[in-house]
């Protein structure tokens, strides 16, 4: 059935809409986007000199007191505000600070409250908080014990917070020490000749309930450099100052999820996700600083001198912070060490959720597989190759006319069966659903949403319609959590007609995407379920979206199945639900060395179960990058490949024989490393350290690593560089650290401490293990890993220089919540005085639920081993073995060798040591 006649009148313009969302026209244009300048709270914040503010805020000293709950609250007011802001400090273990400001609504209530953003911090983290002691205050200033080594120090007038060093009393993180906590209150009504409105090219922000921006500066004191703020492109790790002496002009940081199609592959301009987390690190402090605050926000990293000061401050990043709504929310972090400040950040946002094992081999992606022929060709390609592969990818087209949970039955009649033929080789599929809703009077999903009123409404309170993919288009209001829970039930078999157990499921557009909106997004002054206006809340909703859909899968599957859902956009906490990507990146070699910063950024601020379009989403990859991409992207923790529907297919054996080959190599290395990188994505899902990890968060002391977004590690033992030229003939790695390093095809060691000029191998990408290290492998090469589970293991042992090494291995049934009633095998593997034990690492008060397996270890290669050892003895059973020269790895054409026992078979389940006799 047609759409109502009202929408037929509308066509040339959806035309002309779609016409402007093809790729020629969406190539990234600077124009189409606000910069600070043309953002008003970002201009006036920003123009401001430091201790300038007419009314700076100050805490009223007998308004000092500790709550029953162990927080300490307190007063801040000026005389011109309409009325102070309440102030609320809270400590959590080990050493955490929450600040809490907002305005006091008991005196003179405005017609709205402002925005707290909800179900994004875990629901104990009040159950957690700690009592904090009675202050001490003398002289204007308050102080109170965070830690036994930490102390939290608030100057009154004008207010100031700063933490710091308990003993030596040095500042770790100071809040407002430069003067422009500026926090605008909400009016009860606009005066007399203010204008609230704001124009932005056709658009108008009709800004019903006036400014309401907030500023503070917070200084990061002992930090070399500063890292985080996803989204962005950029080539440097660490965040370039974005102000002051020596920096030419540039933008803030900007943190407001939008559709940037084509983007540049180094800029301040935000893309797709925001978490507003920002790490400081040096030789002498590691501390972190997040805002939970889900409105449009602009950060500056200040270069020293920027406030005039003739000397700056040695080792102290000053940074300045604006949102255009919202509270102030802020968690304040010192660790010891940088994993310290990562791990209090993820006990208030979460760890990431454990993803299944399929989900970490190779996705092929493509706008658009045709039909189910086109999928069969490319899934028997990937067979006749040779080349394995876990997932199969539809795009929007898959779909009846871009409404989502359908399919076109003339390209895809039969979906069911189509994936069961997936299935039996062990595969999966994805198909993407996106949160806009044809506006279609016979599609049941717009009929249902319209009826239930579940859709985000305009300014004028009409349901919101906006253009997407479909043309007229609506969105659920991901706010509501009655709505969610509806949105969560479409993907229950009988809802989702033709959908099965092995297909899930990718959210892109989820911004959310507005093609005929400002900003390519949807207006600030839509209303959300509560009276909350989009303004205040843009950021998140893509992370309720994401939540929803995971959600859906997990009651899809009764509970038992652990969800993979991929998102474009995010926020903090989105770790729990699933994987995102870096979004519509280019086939450049700009691009492909981007792609580390940004995806080791994601791994700090939470998002670990990341990675980049493999060859660049949009343009064709000329062979040589698509080879260098791959090798690369063998290392990210989501490898998928995918291209746009302009682009020439490029599945992986369309290069000819010898590139063929190259790609393939790379998709084995990353198979054979799958136990490792389950082991890592069980350690992340603990504790929340990133599987991709940057150098410097293994080696915190060594400052030739703090910025260096070339090579990054894969968990403790591997270190990899990427090739980010054409035609590159010699590159200089430098690995890290006093103990040696083994080349990964070679065993070839090289020295730590030292950057190494190495020649450039087409076969591979620079790659090493650690010495101290043991990693274990598979090196038996299926269809997919599904069909890998049953097969034995190889360990690498690399020794340092003690002739020592250390190493995990973490196996579950790869697919059920089991694990967490204890079903699953977790070993420790030792190697010193010549001898090598197998501990049980899981502890002891697990439930009662058991995980069992009968694999064993086929291989141990001994990387540094002296070659005159010639035999072992396994205990238990006093049984012999030799150890000969073998090869460092099985696939074909592997030639270097190394001191290997062949066939221990000793099973991972058991405890058990080898000795070399």
């Amino acid at each position: 059935m047609d759409p109502p006649p009202r929408r037929l009148a509308a066509l040339p313009l959806l035309l002309l809409l779609l016409a402007a969302a093809s790729p020629a026209a969406r190539a990234w244009k600077k124009d189409e986007f606000r910069n600070c300048n043309q953002t008003p709270f970002c201009k006036r914040a920003r123009g401001r000199a430091p201790h300038s503010l007419d009314a700076p805020l100050s805490l009223a000293a007998g308004s000092l007191s500790v709550s029953p709950d162990g927080s300490i609250s307190a007063s801040l007011s000026h005389p011109s505000r309409p009325r102070p802001l309440v102030l609320r400090l809270s400590a959590l273990p080990p050493g955490a600070l929450r600040l809490l400001i907002d305005e006091d609504y008991s005196t003179s209530p405005p017609p709205h409250r402002r925005f707290h953003v909800p179900d994004v911090l875990l629901p104990d983290v009040e159950a957690r908080t700690l009592h904090l002691p009675e202050p001490k205050t003398a002289a204007g200033v308050s102080t109170v014990a965070l830690s036994s080594d930490l102390d939290v120090v608030v100057k009154h007038d004008p207010f100031e917070l700063t933490v710091r060093r308990a003993g030596s009393g040095d500042p770790v993180l100071s809040f407002n020490s430069h003067g422009l906590f500026d926090f605008e209150p909400l009016q009860e009504s606009k005066p007399e000749g203010e204008t609230w409105e704001e124009h932005f090219r056709s658009h108008t922000d009709t800004r019903p309930r006036g400014p309401q921006s907030i500023t503070f500066d917070v200084s990061f004191h002992g930090a070399d450099f500063v890292y985080g703020l996803p989204e962005h492109g950029s080539t440097s790790l660490a965040l370039r100052p974005t102000r002051g002496p020596g920096v030419e002009e540039s933008e803030p940081y900007r943190l407001f999820n939008l559709d940037v199609f084509e983007y540049l592959h180094d800029s301040p301009f935000g893309l797709y996700g925001s978490i507003p987390f920002m790490i400081g690190h040096g030789a002498r402090a590691s501390s972190g600083f997040f805002w939970l605050n889900a409105a449009e926000m602009q950060i500056d990293v200040l270069a020293p001198g920027w406030d005039g000061a003739t000397a700056a401050e040695n080792g102290r990043i000053d940074t300045l912070w604006m949102a255009e709504a919202g509270v102030v929310d802020a968690f304040f972090f010192v660790g010891s060490e940088p994993k310290d400040v990562i791990n209090q950040y993820i006990s208030v946002t979460g760890t990431p959720s454990m993803p299944q094992q399929f989900a970490l081999g190779y996705h092929q992606c493509r706008w658009n597989y045709r039909d189910e022929a086109d999928v069969a060709g490319v899934d028997s390609g990937f067979d006749e190759h040779d080349i394995p592969y876990d997932v199969l990818w539809l795009d929007i087209e898959h779909t009846d006319g871009k409404r989502y949970f359908t399919w076109d039955h003339s390209a895809f009649p039969n979906p069911e069966e189509m994936q069961r033929k997936i299935a039996d080789k062990g595969r999966k599929m994805v198909t993407i659903v996106d949160p806009h809703i044809k506006r279609d009077s016979s599609y049941h999903l717009h009929q249902e949403a319209t009826e239930k009123a579940y859709y985000v409404k305009d300014a004028n309170g009409n349901d919101f319609d906006g253009w997407c993919w479909p043309g007229a288009s609506s969105y659920p209001d991901m706010l509501n959590p009655e709505i969610r829970d509806w949105w969560g039930d479409k993907f229950a078999y009988e809802n989702y007609k033709g959908s099965t157990p092995s297909l899930y499921i990718w959210n892109d557009m989820n911004e959310p995407s507005v093609f005929n909106g400002p900003e390519v997004t949807m207006p600030r002054d839509a209303i959300h379920h509560g009276d909350v206006e989009h303004r205040e809340l843009h950021n998140v909703y893509g992370y309720y979206f994401h939540m929803a859909t995971a959600d859906g899968l997990v009651k899809r599957g009764k509970g038992k199945d652990r969800p993979f859902v991929l998102s474009r956009a995010f926020f903090a906490g989105s770790q729990r639900y699933g994987a995102v990507w870096t979004g519509d990146n280019s086939a450049d070699w700009d691009h492909l060395k981007s792609s580390i910063p940004m995806v080791l950024t994601l791994g700090l601020t939470g998002m670990t179960f990341s990675g980049a379009d493999v060859g660049g989403f949009f343009g064709n990859p000329e062979p040589d990058l698509l080879v260098r991409w791959y090798q690369v992207g063998a290392f990210y923790p989501f490898f998928r490949g995918h291209a746009h529907h302009d682009t020439k297919r490029r599945e992986p054996w369309l290069f000819g024989e010898r590139r063929t080959a190259l790609i393939k190599e790379a998709i084995h290395t990353r198979y054979s490393l799958l136990p490792y990188y389950y082991t890592l994505f069980r350690e992340a899902s603990v504790n929340g350290i990133p599987v991709m990890r940057p150098l410097w968060l293994e080696f915190p002391d060594d400052k030739e690593t703090y910025n260096n977004g070339e090579a990054f590690m894969v968990g403790p033992s591997i270190l990899a560089q990427g090739i980010y030229e054409e035609g590159q003939k010699s590159v200089s790695v430098y690995l890290p650290g006093k103990e040696s390093w083994y080349d990964l095809k070679t065993g070839s060691p090289y020295k730590g401490s030292v950057a190494h000029k190495l020649q450039v191998l087409e076969d591979s990408i620079p790659s090493f293990q650690r010495g101290g290290t043991i990693v274990p492998r598979k090196d038996r090469f299926r269809r997919s890993s599904t069909q890998m589970v049953n097969d034995p293991y190889t360990l690498v042992i690399a020794l340092n220089s003690s002739s020592a090494a250390e190493g995990e291995l973490y196996v579950d049934d790869g697919k059920s919540y089991d694990y967490q009633q204890g079903a699953f095998i977790h070993r420790r593997f030792v190697f010193a005085d010549n001898k090598l034990t197998s501990f049980n690492a899981a502890p002891d008060n697990l439930d009662k639920k058991k995980f069992s397996t009968q694999c064993v270890i086929e291989r141990i290669v001994i990387l540094g081993l002296s070659s005159a050892a010639k035999k072992a003895i396994i205990e238990p059973g006093n049984q012999e073995v030799e150890i000969e020269s073998g090869p460092i790895s099985l696939r074909s054409g592997s030639s270097p060798v190394a001191p290997t026992i062949r066939k221990p078979n000793v099973r991972i389940v058991d405890d058990w040591t080898i000795r070399i006799a």
